[in-house]
C-alpha cells in the first residue's frame, strides 16, 4: 500500500520548491506555514471524527482538504498520503481506513519538525 523506499527518497517538505513557489519571499512562505500549522489540526480531526464515525463522503473530503493543503505547501508525502485517504472516501473503503489514518499521522509526526525548524530559521 504505501511505498517506503518513494518515502525515503521524497523529503517530508520541500522548501526549495516551495519558496520557488512564493518567488523567494521568505516573509510569505513563514506567513503561509504559520497559517497551515494553525489550520491543519482541525482538518485533522474532522477526518478523524469521520473515520471513527465511517462517514465516508466526509472522510473524502477531508482528506481532500488536507490533501490541498499539503500539495500547496511542497509536502508531497502527506499530500499523497491524504490523497489515498481521499480515494478510500470516494469509493466506501472503509478496511484500511485506520492504517491509512495512522500512516498520514507518521507522516505528519516527520514533517512538523521540519516545519518548525524552518519557521526558526527564517529571518522575520
Amino acid at each position: 500500500m504505501h511505498n517506503s523506499l518513494q518515502n525515503a527518497a521524497t523529503p517530508a517538505f520541500n522548501s526549495a520548491d516551495l519558496l520557488k513557489r512564493v518567488e523567494n519571499d521568505q516573509e510569505l512562505l513563514q506567513e503561509l506555514l504559520t497559517i497551515f500549522k494553525q489550520d491543519y489540526p482541525l482538518q485533522l480531526l474532522s477526518l478523524r471524527e469521520a473515520i471513527l464515525r465511517a462517514e465516508m463522503k466526509q472522510v473524502q473530503a477531508s482528506s481532500h482538504t488536507l490533501r490541498g493543503m499539503f500539495s500547496n505547501l511542497a509536502m508531497a508525502r502527506a499530500a499523497e498520503a491524504a490523497a489515498s485517504l481521499e480515494r478510500m472516501g470516494h469509493n466506501e473503503e472503509q478496511t484500511g481506513l485506520k492504517d491509512a489514518l495512522a500512516f498520514l499521522e507518521q507522516e505528519l509526526a516527520d514533517l512538523m519538525p521540519v516545519v518548525d525548524c524552518y519557521l526558526q530559521g527564517v529571518p522575520r
